[in-house]
Parts: C-alpha cells; sequence; structure tokens
C-alpha cells in the first residue's frame, strides 16, 4: 500500500488534479455558505406538505448531526486506502454543493412549521434554515453510490445510507419532501455532469473500484 501512495503522492499530474479538487472544494463550500444566508434572508412562508403534514416531528439532532460526520470519515478513508479516487470524488463533491448552492438561490420557501430545533453550534453556522432544495444529506450518499456503482457492497452501503438520511429529515421536519425526492434526480444528472466534464479523472477512480 505505501509503494502505492508513494506512486502516486509524487506524481506531478496527480497532485496538481488533487490540489484542484481542494481548491473547487474550497470554493464551492464559500459559495454554499453565502448562498445559504441569501435563501435564509429572502424566505417566504412554508407551504404545506402531504407527508409532513402526517407525521411528527421527531427530534432526530444525533443522527442529522453525527450521520454526516461519520459519513465524510467514511469516505476520506475510502480516499486514504485508495489514492487514485481522491480527484473526482472531490470535483464531484465540488460540483454537487456549486449546483445546489445555485438551486438554493433560486428558492425561498420558508422552514416548515414544526422544524425540530437542531441544538449543534456547528450546524447552526453552516445550514441557516431557507436553504432547502435540494437535500444535501440525501443527495450526496447518492451522489457516492452512483461513483462506486460498480462495487456492489458499497453501492448498497451508500444507497441504504441516502435514504436513511432522507427519512431523517423529513422525520424531523428539516426537508420538505420535494426535496429528499428531488435530490435523487438532481444527484443523477450531476453524476453524469461530472463524468463529462473530468473524463480523466474518472477514468482514474475506475482503477480504484
Amino acid at each position: 500500500m505505501l509503494k502505492k501512495h508513494k506512486l502516486y503522492f509524487t506524481n506531478r499530474d496527480f497532485l496538481m488534479s488533487s490540489l484542484v479538487s481542494i481548491i473547487l472544494l474550497t470554493v464551492s463550500f464559500v459559495i454554499n455558505f453565502y448562498a445559504g444566508i441569501y435563501a435564509t434572508k429572502q424566505a417566504s412562508n412554508a407551504v404545506t406538505d402531504i407527508i409532513l403534514s402526517n407525521i411528527g416531528p421527531f427530534k432526530v439532532d444525533a443522527f442529522f448531526i453525527y450521520g454526516p460526520v461519520v459519513f465524510y470519515a467514511f469516505i476520506l478513508t475510502l480516499c486514504f486506502l485508495k489514492p487514485e479516487r481522491i480527484p473526482f470524488i472531490g470535483k464531484s463533491i465540488a460540483l454537487f454543493i456549486l449546483i445546489r448552492s445555485i438551486f438554493i438561490t433560486l428558492t425561498h420557501i420558508g422552514p416548515f412549521m414544526t422544524q425540530a430545533p437542531i441544538d449543534s453550534m456547528l450546524i447552526n453556522k453552516f445550514s441557516f434554515g431557507g436553504d432547502l432544495f435540494f437535500s444535501g444529506h440525501t443527495g450526496l450518499p447518492f451522489l457516492m453510490a452512483l461513483l462506486f456503482w460498480e462495487n456492489l457492497r458499497l453501492r448498497i452501503l451508500f444507497i441504504a445510507s441516502s435514504v436513511f438520511f432522507g427519512i431523517i429529515v423529513l422525520m424531523g421536519h428539516i426537508h420538505y419532501s420535494i426535496d429528499v425526492l428531488s435530490a435523487f434526480f438532481i444527484t443523477y444528472t450531476i453524476f453524469h455532469i461530472a463524468e463529462y466534464l473530468f473524463k480523466k479523472d474518472r477514468k482514474l477512480f475506475r482503477q480504484g473500484l
């Protein structure tokens, strides 16, 4: 494993591509931050929802806060085990965050009336209440499922994670049902855009499946 890591981390093209992915991720997070502030500031009234109007709300703080922490830690582990995955995963996530930032600036529906409060300073700093459409908690795991589709175990794990987080945000009335359901369709399109834009990285990524 160490020889393989040394091979990649002494390769100039790989290092440059990885650096670009880190830069894109950083830029996308900054854009997402300000898009969230804008969307929340412009948020209008809440609307009714066929699912949320008939369930909960339930207290889902622990799953909503720490679930993504475990998820990202797992992604980092997958990248550490096989570094050839790093550029494509990083760029795909950056594209996902950037496109989601555009969507939340276009949609200004306020949070559902009975949204369960999330008691976390970290979440409150990066999630503002008006950044609803579409659900990142649902979409990102599904994006990973598409990336690792040829790996059956990881595919099943990520799809299950996506469904799980989708249920969690609905139970807590944190997202509308349309935010969750649309995430699957939008994420599918984002994946294919990433494949088109980052063909070289996708080819390298396949070597780590």
